[in-house]
């Protein structure tokens, strides 16, 4: 499957500070003359861009941009010039890249949030057209073929939980079926002559099968190597589709990158860093290996020759997180995103014959400047068993031993997800307000080796919340942490940790703030298939982790915060979307009415126009002015 996004990224520079378990050795901050305090509007004023690709002649940039207050379609020359907004949707757009012969362009979006997106073309006259019209339907890109005269997709039209895989003519936009999903499995490549398709199997959260269905034969082959709890993830085909790129953690914690010889049948290691290999693509033509490693919560790149394995060295570019690069079809031109943990990524373009990056269009507000946001130290520090846990702590300018500030914990969403380095508006508007943020990442979360990652599996609201309870420790001998103001925030299972925390330690945290979480596991765990039909082939690895709500069903209610509301005694406030397909409204409905019942105090807002996390520049607004109110009121005001 040929996807022309090449995706890279350099490392940031970050002091990482190792906490001893009784004191922690604070580095010496920043100084700044003077810090100005920023409105929320002035942040608001910042652009957010996700995605940006080059036309095949590359003279034009695609990007999202919420500049008109929604993720929308823009462009700009790769000269420079005055950027053009393509779409006008009222809900986030998603772009997949202009076409490899001409200057449409294919994006994704859903309605509301609710997460069944449909793939639309927008064509150089303005035109859109839905490609996979339907109420219930919900559409996935795969990539752009290598014959560049086709894409592949994938949709749950012909049934609800399974997503068949088609190819669609870039001509006339008629589709062809190339696998029939009868199986539930999860499609990750398909070679250049559509013959092979690589695709995983799920037995549980820890334990995956590799496979390769040849479409003529209709033969399936098990690539899969060795016994015991493997995770093998296919990346993508060589162009000549000798070679099926893939990561494996295999005898290892951390995944790394190998390769299946499909015509000799043996398996290759290509590279094993110490830390895990998140992603891997191959430029237009397939000459170049593209490695992204997650390293201690930053990204990292290295780029190999693909015949011989051999490291290239990277150009010069600015210092920053890089995220996307995309290359002209003659690989000449290139377009890349840079940003950091003070600044949104700003696009940069490259004409590899002049050999000097240019920024094309910046993000940060420019009445904010940089030096007056944080940019995050990685903090350890040994937990309540002695297990070490990572984080990012944001400190304020201001902080000191004699102007002690308060402190929120932000709990990361996603049951096995991790905070990484990089720019977030909500906690830049919190620290420049006084606010320090740790960004735990407490046991069960990703990038720290398997063993870290199923630290948590059954264990959830337990064992990852003494971490965070045990955290505070580490916080308060900063010294500049005020013990008496600290607070827990976090969305989605972030959510469920807050009110975890609130409900089954109370005199631990004065305050929570909680996004769309979780309160009760046993309906949500049950409603996961109906809600979100295409997900129910990972029930099995999901209930692996977190439970089954029938045979577990003890445990989840003993852990789920609504079932034990009558203990929580702190104020919090709860942000919920009314069309959350993950996470029902009905989650955040009833703990914010048990809570009130016992006379506590809860802030509550619902968005109506929005699903499992605020899309919306309006809606972010109003969202981080609620969490700052109810903090000045609740946290700062405590002292």
């Amino acid at each position: 499957m040929k996807n022309l996004f090449l995706l890279f990224a350099l490392q940031i520079s970050v002091i990482a500070i190792q906490a001893q378990s009784d004191k922690i050795d604070s580095p010496t901050p920043e100084v700044v003359s003077e810090v100005p305090t920023y409105s929320i509007e002035q942040f608001m004023e910042t652009v957010r861009i996700n995605t940006a690709s080059l036309s095949s002649n590359g003279e034009t940039v695609l990007f999202t941009s919420d500049e008109s207050g929604v993720p929308n379609a823009w462009a700009v020359p790769f000269v420079g010039g005055e950027a053009v907004q393509l779409t006008h949707s009222s809900d986030p757009v998603q772009i997949h890249g202009y076409f490899p012969t001409d200057n449409r362009f294919l994006y994704s979006a859903d309605e509301s949030g609710n997460e069944r997106s449909h793939i639309y073309v927008r064509n150089p006259d303005g035109s859109v057209r839905d490609l996979t019209p339907g109420d219930d339907i919900r559409a996935m890109f795969l990539g752009w073929s290598a014959n560049i005269r086709s894409f592949f997709l994938a949709t749950n039209e012909r049934n609800p939980r399974r997503m068949d895989i088609y190819e669609m003519s870039l001509e006339n936009y008629e589709r062809a079926l190339l696998y029939q999903n009868d199986q539930g499995v999860l499609v990750g490549a398909i070679s250049s002559d559509h013959q092979l398709i690589a695709f995983v199997r799920r037995n549980s959260n820890r334990d995956s099968d590799l496979f390769l269905h040849d479409r003529k034969t209709g033969k399936e082959i098990l690539l899969s190597r060795g016994e015991g709890e493997v995770k093998p993830i296919p990346i993508d085909f060589s162009p000549d589709g000798r070679y099926l790129y893939y990561t494996t953690d295999r005898e290892s914690e951390y995944r790394y990158l190998a390769r299946y010889n499909t015509k000799t049948g043996e398996h290759e290691t290509v590279l094993q860093p110490k830390w895990d290999v998140m992603d891997v693509s191959l430029s237009p033509t397939g000459r170049y290996l593209v490695i992204t490693i997650n390293n201690d919560a930053q990204t990292e790149a290295r780029i190999l020759e693909s015949a011989t394995l051999e490291p290239i060295t990277l150009p010069s570019l600015p210092q920053g997180d890089i995220t996307t690069i995309s290359f002209s079809l003659d690989e000449k031109r290139l377009t890349f995103l840079i940003g950091s943990g003070r600044s949104p990524s700003d696009i940069y373009v490259l004409n590899r014959d002049e050999g000097s990056p240019r920024l094309l269009v910046r993000t940060l507000n420019p009445e904010i400047e940089p030096e007056h946001l944080v940019e995050p130290e990685v903090v350890r520090f040994a937990s309540y068993d002695g297990l070490e846990i990572p984080g990012l702590l944001y400190r304020p300018h201001t902080a000191s031993s004699e102007t002690r500030v308060p402190v929120i914990i932000w709990l990361r969403g996603s049951t096995g997800g991790q905070a990484r380095v990089g720019y977030d508006p909500l906690t830049q508007y919190l620290v420049n307000r006084g606010y320090a943020v740790y960004a735990i990442n407490h046991r069960g979360s990703s990038g720290y080796g398997k063993s870290f990652s199923d630290a948590n599996d059954k264990k959830h609201g337990e064992a990852d919340l003494g971490d965070v309870v045990a955290s505070k420790h580490m916080l308060i001998e900063t010294g500049w942490i005020d013990p008496g103001r600290i607070g827990v925030m976090g969305p989605s299972y972030g959510g469920f940790m807050t009110m975890a925390a609130l409900a089954f330690h109370p005199e631990e945290f004065e305050v929570g703030v909680n996004l769309y979480g979780v309160t009760n596991l046993v309906r949500t765990l049950e409603g996961w298939a109906t809600n979100r039909p295409w997900s129910a082939e990972a029930l099995t690895s999901f209930y692996a982790e977190m439970g089954d709500p029938v045979t577990d069903r003890e445990r989840l209610q003993r852990i789920s915060p609504l079932f034990h509301a009558d203990r929580i005694t702190k104020p919090f406030l709860v942000l919920h979307g009314a069309n959350d397909q993950r996470v029902l409204q009905a989650e955040s409905d009833e703990i914010v009415a048990a809570a009130r019942a016992n006379g506590v105090p809860v802030d509550y807002i619902v968005f109506q126009d929005e699903g499992h996390g605020f899309q919306k520049k309006e809606n972010q607004q109003r969202a981080y002015e609620a969490i700052l109110a109810f903090l000045e009121k609740h946290l700062k005001g405590n002292r």
